[in-house]
């Protein structure tokens, strides 16, 4: 056997050809198993059974010491830890606003993970899709133009990433280098959110230096949406504001034009915290519900939720590109690169090549298919709550995304109803506090979600109601 390529490099060494045999076909089982696992996933439950949960104790063993072959490895994976899986993108998980996996970027996380490439180095492929696909997003959500976006681990990290972009821009307008002088001795930054600020919020400014006692919250309507009476009239150039484009439970969005605009004139930042709901924009028959996002300083939402990419993606949006640079520049002798490179952009260097799944999902889909694909998701919570009030239980809030918030009776029998559910195995939703009272949250964010599945979640849902009440 030889192998040649363009390079007209010849390998005739049998220990590189045996690896290269051995890594082809060791990736081409990969797919027969990845694709036997896609095909039987509308036939297992949505969460795995208890057999196939204590299953998992095959792995839990010392580390041996003689190397085992990569193929039994491989196998011993899939036998044990397929069935133990719970099976996200079949249309019938509605926990924590959870998106399935879109065709086109699944396929083309499967090829990415055969490049191997580091966004955060010199790989010119990922530079360019990185560009696209962050122009792309900043195009569909409405959002200035002359914004600097960059792909990263998720929401946390991208509100992370955006409030450290503010804390310097802020401290920097004070005449406070933060690269220069840290934070000890800074000015104290005002910091405003709502009182349904979201963990993932919190916990991003307790990672970027900010602790409770500095943190004042606004109160929120019935929706959980910010009340622009309530909120604040004298935030000042030392003022980070946090708000919230779909509350987790409900989905209502903060009232972006009545609050961002005078913030921003007394000097003040803004920050949108929209893992999910910030997707609105992308729609022109719901943009409506985050009028005035477009007006904030910096946003953070998730391509793993409504683009529906693999798992882990978040994405960090700056209005201006000095101000993200600022903050997360870094240099290196051996460090070459663009300013607009990932690694210039974000907390990390060294990073998967994510804006090659979100690439491949909105040039598969298009503007008018990522609106419709968010506007179809919400349509489908309207019918799922409508099903479960037909059936008797209490929907604790408008239906205004993709979020339904419901009660079975009293807080003891909705937690048994939500347990029986898990049992069923037909879908699965999580728990939640609302209000003070215990709920079903069910967030329908899977492309593969279909108005039959909501019909028979819903029916599950009521059976195993009337049977926790017999």
């Amino acid at each position: 056997m030889t192998i040649t390529d363009p390079l007209n490099r010849v390998h005739t060494n049998p220990v590189t050809l045996g690896r290269s045999r051995e890594r082809i076909g060791l990736i081409t089982e990969a797919a027969r198993r990845a694709g036997s696992y896609v095909a039987g996933a509308a036939h297992r439950p949505v969460f795995p059974s208890a057999d196939a949960v204590a299953g998992l104790d095959v792995f839990r063993r010392p580390l041996q010491d003689d190397p085992i072959p990569a193929r039994e490895v491989l196998a011993e994976l899939d036998t044990f830890g397929s069935p133990a899986t719970t099976v996200l993108n079949d249309g019938r998980y509605f926990g924590f606003v959870t998106g399935g996996t879109d065709l086109a970027a699944g396929a083309a996380a499967i090829l990415a993970g055969a490049w191997d490439q580091n966004a955060g180095g010199m790989s010119p492929v990922t530079s360019v899709l990185d560009e696209v696909a962050c122009g792309w997003v900043i195009d569909a959500l409405g959002l200035p133009s002359t914004a600097v976006a960059s792909f990263n681990a998720g929401a946390t990290v991208a509100n992370l990433t955006g409030i450290i972009a503010a804390r310097d821009a802020l401290y920097a307008r004070q005449g406070w280098d933060v690269a220069r002088d840290g934070l000890a001795g800074a000015p104290a930054l005002r910091i405003v959110v709502g009182e349904e600020v979201h963990a993932s919020a919190l916990k991003a400014l307790r990672l970027a230096g900010f602790g409770e006692s500095q943190i004042e919250r606004v109160p929120t309507d019935a929706a959980g949406a910010i009340r622009a009476d309530a909120f604040p009239a004298d935030t000042d150039d030392r003022t980070l504001v946090l708000l919230q484009a779909g509350n987790v439970n409900t989905g209502a969005s903060d009232p972006f034009e009545e609050i961002i605009p005078g913030v921003r004139e007394r000097g003040g930042w803004v920050h949108v915290d929209g893992a999910f709901g910030l997707w609105a924009a992308a729609s022109p028959r719901l943009r409506h519900q985050v009028a005035g996002v477009e007006l904030a300083d910096s946003w953070a939402t998730d391509g793993h939720k409504w683009l529906n990419v693999p798992y882990d993606s978040g994405i960090v949006i700056v209005r201006e590109p000095e101000d993200l640079t600022r903050a997360m520049a870094g240099d290196a002798p051996y460090l070459r690169g663009a300013a607009s490179a990932p690694m210039y952009k974000g907390i990390q260097i060294s990073q998967r090549a994510r804006a090659i799944d979100a690439w491949a999902m909105l040039a598969s889909h298009g503007r008018h298919g990522l609106a419709q694909l968010v506007e179809r998701a919400c349509d489908l919570a309207g019918r799922f709550a409508g099903a479960l009030q037909a059936g008797g239980a209490t929907v604790l809030a408008p239906v205004s995304l993709n979020q339904v918030l419901v009660q079975f009776g009293d807080e003891d029998t909705t937690a048994a109803v939500i347990a029986a559910i898990e049992r069923d195995g037909t879908c699965w939703a999580g728990t939640t506090v609302w209000k003070g009272r215990r709920a079903m949250r069910v967030s329908v964010s899977d492309v593969a979600t279909t108005a039959d599945d909501v019909d028979a979640s819903a029916a599950a849902m009521l059976r195993c109601w009337e049977a926790v009440r017999a």
